[in-house]
């Protein structure tokens, strides 16, 4: 009998796609990512001269802007053929799915948008299914919750990673979360939109938070986790929303240390995000 296959060895190295709002408002996220990357042994490289993917733009019919970004960001990424990173599920499935209906009459850019789709991988994604880690070393302190963000569930269909990692975390107590796999409402541009549509589904999840007792919500998002924290303040609810690559990446803390904080990226190739 021949032996069994060897899973090839996992990367040694990959790139971050730090995302606009983790680069503009939630750098700490991008920190953290950078972190548990690094933690596991992959040298993870920041491209400084990435910017919007132009995911705003082709969600608005705008494609023309849309695959000027477009363009850009895939000459970035190709510079190099390691993964690419992506800290967030709508983005990676920008570069996975829309990028090659974007350039699908365009040459060059054509080849490079299916290059880089089958390269791409949103964070918890990568670290399961790809570097084959289920337990990343990370203890933390609370009662934590998980929402399940839309463009990684339907879209990339990540269901299970990023609860595998949490059920990894050490210290923490999971609680379940009703409808844990139904939109907060955000939805980019839909939230500025529709406002009134947005602000009734954000409250119908805010009230499942609410009722879980949980102290912590954890996304793979950072515009959800946005969204979700600002109606939680404005309800003045003491519950927190935190991106998993800041619980992935702690060790010992609460979630309310992490808050608003940076998180040492170690010896990052370069530093944005």
């Amino acid at each position: 009998m021949s032996p069994p296959p060897r899973k090839p060895a996992p990367p040694e190295r990959a790139q971050l796609m730090a995302t606009c709002l983790v680069d503009a408002l939630y750098p700490e996220v991008g920190h953290a990512a950078v972190a548990v990357l690094e933690r596991l042994g992959v040298e993870t490289d920041v491209p400084l001269d990435q910017t919007c993917c132009g995911q705003p733009a082709f969600n608005a019919g705008l494609w023309r802007d849309a695959r000027a970004m477009g363009r850009h960001t895939l000459d970035v990424l190709t510079r190099d053929e390691a993964p690419i990173v992506v800290p967030s599920g709508s983005c990676a499935d920008m570069l996975v799915h829309q990028y090659p209906i974007l350039f699908a009459d365009e040459e060059p850019y054509r080849n490079k948008a299916k290059a880089v789709a089958a390269r791409t991988f949103e964070l918890s994604q990568f670290v399961v299914d790809v570097v084959g880690v289920p337990d990343v070393g990370a203890t933390c302190r609370g009662c934590l919750t998980y929402h399940a963000c839309c463009h990684g569930l339907r879209g990339l269909g990540i269901e299970t990673q990023p609860q595998t990692l949490l059920d990894h975390v050490a210290g923490i107590e999971r609680t379940p979360l009703d409808d844990a796999d139904t939109c907060c409402g955000f939805g980019g541009l839909f939230s500025l939109e529709m406002g009134g549509v947005s602000g009734a589904i954000l409250g119908r999840k805010l009230d499942a938070i609410e009722a879980s007792s949980a102290d912590t919500v954890i996304v793979t998002d950072v515009s959800c986790l946005m969204h979700m924290m600002g109606g939680l303040r404005r309800r003045g609810s003491p519950v927190r929303v935190r991106h998993i690559a800041e619980i992935l990446a702690t060790r010992g803390e609460s979630p309310a240390a992490v808050d608003r904080r940076h998180i040492p990226a170690g010896g990052a190739s370069s530093g944005e995000g």
